[in-house]
């Protein structure tokens, strides 16, 4: 059976209880899902919001809102589903992406206008694990076409995720705040 894009995704919590036996805090569907308006849908399983990162008590840290990137020192994993471009998408200007996320991924030291409405960029370091589907990742002036079962690792490059396809793609992302690569 395979992934079915847009469908829920449970997330299994463990922790300890106050005798410091090991148990499930959450079994259940992730309830922190956005959908935005080109049709891409988010769904935050977890967030730490320092490093090392606390894992006492029983918070359901999945509930700490972010934009994309991290809290400072702390870490995010989310999955995405990321339906076929549409002419829509494709009609939006290209500095579309890093305007609505704010100064901070605008324009960076060292990074070349964007190619893209989806361009843009964060000081993390991000797995991507590609679920379900294909998309390509546009980078400065390059590309890289990934396919289900594919792991790219990201050092904070400028990108934009474009499926180009027919059916929607399902990628798991963890990204972890990292330091400024460029000078």
């Amino acid at each position: 059976m395979g992934i079915n894009p847009f469908s829920p995704v449970r997330r299994v919590i463990t922790g300890h209880d106050k005798t410091g036996k090991a148990i499930v805090l959450i079994d259940g569907d992730t309830p922190y899902t956005a959908k935005r308006a080109e049709g891409t849908m988010q769904q935050r399983i977890w967030v730490t919001d320092k490093g090392p990162a606390e894992m006492d008590g029983d918070k359901d840290r999945g509930a700490i809102e972010v934009r994309i990137a991290p809290p400072a020192n702390g870490s995010i994993i989310r999955m995405l589903d990321i339906p076929p471009e549409s002419a829509e998408t494709r009609a939006l200007p290209n500095d579309h992406m890093s305007k609505m996320l704010g100064d901070q991924h605008h324009s960076p030291k060292g990074v070349r206008p964007p190619r893209h409405p989806n361009m843009h960029r964060t000081c993390t370091i991000d797995y991507a694990i590609v679920m379900s589907g294909e998309i390509d990742m546009l980078l400065d002036d390059t590309e890289v076409h990934l396919k289900a079962g594919d792991i790219l690792v990201q050092q904070a490059t400028n990108h934009a995720w474009v499926n180009r396809g027919t059916e929607p793609c399902r990628i798991c992302f963890v990204l972890i705040d990292g330091k400024e690569p460029l000078v």
